[in-house]
């Protein structure tokens, strides 16, 4: 049975930093390239950031670089969104996304609540 559990997500103050965890299981994960999406209340689900399947390569929209690093080890199986200088418009639901290298087939997790707040 294929899971992707998100973890890491809770209540930060502005300026402040959260690293995310999705721990996968059910499925070759070093086969698949990992993404981090958000999606805030009342907007669509917007790209995060984006690992390959070795972890060689990373890419991020231009309103993430900077602060936003996504990372993954494949011996454990995770990947790893270290989220720094959080602003509010950051507070969205934290989603991670497998996706496989050549066929194309996608696993999304469940979710973690990320709120910027003072």
């Amino acid at each position: 049975q294929v899971q992707l559990v998100e973890s890491g997500g809770g209540l930060v103050q502005p300026g402040g930093s959260l690293r995310l965890s999705c721990a996968a299981s059910g499925f070759t994960f070093s086969s698949y390239a990992m993404s981090w999406y958000r999606q805030a209340p009342g907007k669509e689900r917007e790209l995060v950031a984006f690992i390959t399947s070795a972890g060689a390569s990373t890419d991020y929209p231009d309103s993430m670089k900077g602060r936003f690093t996504i990372s993954r080890d494949n011996a454990k199986n995770t990947v790893y969104l270290q989220m720094n200088k959080l602003k509010p418009e950051d507070t969205a639901v934290y989603y991670c996304y497998a996706v496989h290298a050549f066929t194309g087939r996608g696993y999304w997790g469940q979710g973690t609540q990320v709120t910027v707040s003072s």
